[in-house]
């Protein structure tokens, strides 16, 4: 019986395991995406955009509410807050993009002499105000991600105090609340 099971050991490859490195999935045609469509891509993200954040919006109103009522934890309360104010940065940064576009494509007409001085004028100044918004947005979710990284650490303190934390979790929240402190400055 062990000469047997030695006979089908050897019939057996030595590296049944393929090299991760070696496999490549295959290109499939429906994974390539037209570069016409890339293009277009930002107006359709734009819309969906919009409807996450509105449906972020009222989860968040909901999670205030069902807080208060003491049904939901405040961490998440303010996890579906902090949402919001992500999804208002990517908004704007789609916003940001899809201006950009339109510059570009507006000045590419003007070169060909097919629209006036004035539509590519507007289609800047929307540049600018996408610009300053995403600024704007983007900063307010720096200051908000602070402002979540610091109640972290005072929860975390807090709950290492009444001896249910632990220090690598006091720890975490320092680590955290110091690397958006230097990403910010």
């Amino acid at each position: 019986m062990i000469a047997l099971a030695r006979l089908c050991a050897e019939d057996l490859p030595k590296n049944a395991e393929p090299n991760p490195a070696e496999v490549e999935p295959p290109i499939l045609p429906g994974n390539l995406v037209p570069e016409e469509s890339i293009k277009s891509q930002p107006a359709s993200d734009l819309g969906q955009l919009e409807r996450k954040l509105m449906r972020a919006k009222e989860n968040a109103a909901a999670a205030e509410r069902l807080f208060k009522m003491g049904v939901l934890a405040k961490l998440e309360a303010e996890n579906r807050a902090m949402r919001v104010v992500k999804l208002e940065a990517e908004l704007a940064q789609a916003r940001l993009a899809t201006a950009q576009l339109q510059v570009d494509q507006k000045q590419q007409q003007f070169s060909a002499g097919e629209i006036a001085r004035t539509e590519l004028d507007l289609a800047q100044m929307q540049l600018t105000q996408a610009k300053q918004a995403a600024e704007i947005a983007s900063a307010n979710q720096k200051k908000a991600e602070l402002d979540a990284a610091a109640i972290n650490l005072a929860r975390q303190q807090k709950l290492l105090a009444l001896g249910s934390g632990g220090k690598s979790a006091v720890r975490r929240a320092e680590e955290k609340l110091a690397e958006l402190k230097r990403a910010s400055q």
